[in-house]
């Protein structure tokens, strides 16, 4: 019932549930790997982490870049000789109605919070399946489960999201490769995921809702009950909003 020592990949680490979880999970002796793209984020949050006596490195990724994914996964190996999970955090959420034809913000969504998640599954797969052993957690949403005004490309991201994570769960159970996944599906968090949104509309609609919006700790926090479990154990899925939320 510990993570001390385990090995994590945290992508979108830079910021918002990305920051908040290594935080999290640093204080309960994981030896963690931060990626994003702002190094200056990831090198101030290494420097406070290693204040705080946590074993953490870094290194720069776009998740949309399977080459660079594949290079994460790599680095880690050769820093701490394994991966025991990985949290497939990083994405977008320009929302806009379709109408509005943002297909720029479409193609992004899509190479992020879609092609990213693949991305980080792939990289680290061969080595889990070689060990038996191994953890990926995907950050979905809410949106992942009902579909929101404005929200057409974003919500069939973030299904996509649960849809992927259920199938390597059934894949990787069928052929006892020992391989955990949890999907969680955060509501309204503190982050700055409302930043991308572009269209006035969408954006006015979003602040309003996000009006009731909670710490990202609460996210880490359920990050991290999932990873303490034993390793018999998936918690498969998880939603986490607030309490006054209705979506």
């Amino acid at each position: 019932m510990s993570i001390e020592g385990k090995v994590v990949i945290i992508t979108g680490a830079s910021s918002g549930i990305g920051e908040a979880t290594a935080k999290e999970l640093g204080a309960n002796g994981a030896k963690l790997v931060l990626a994003a793209r702002r190094e200056d984020r990831l090198q101030s949050l290494q420097n406070n982490l290693k204040k705080e006596g946590v074993e953490v490195a870094y290194t720069t990724a776009d998740v949309t870049s399977n080459e660079e994914m594949e290079q994460l996964a790599q680095f880690t190996l050769d820093k701490y000789g394994q991966i025991d999970v990985i949290i497939n955090n990083a994405g977008l959420m320009p929302l806009a109605n379709l109408n509005k034809k943002k297909v720029d913000e479409w193609n992004t969504m899509i190479d992020v919070n879609i092609k990213g998640v693949l991305y980080g599954i792939g990289a680290v797969l061969p080595h889990m399946r070689e060990r038996k052993s191994g953890h990926i957690i995907n950050i979905s949403s809410v949106a992942g489960h009902e579909v929101m005004p404005g929200g057409a490309v974003y919500c069939g991201t973030k299904f996509a999201v649960r849809a992927i994570t259920e199938g390597l769960r059934k894949e990787e159970a069928a052929e006892g490769n020992n391989i955990r996944t949890t999907i969680i599906s955060p509501g309204a968090v503190q982050t700055e995921l409302t930043d991308h949104i572009s269209d006035s509309d969408a954006k006015q609609g979003a602040d309003a809702l996000y009006e009731v919006a909670i710490s990202p700790n609460s996210i880490a926090r359920a990050i991290r009950h999932t990873i303490s479990e034993p390793d018999d154990v998936a918690t498969n899925e998880i939603i986490i909003r607030p309490t006054a939320q209705e979506l």
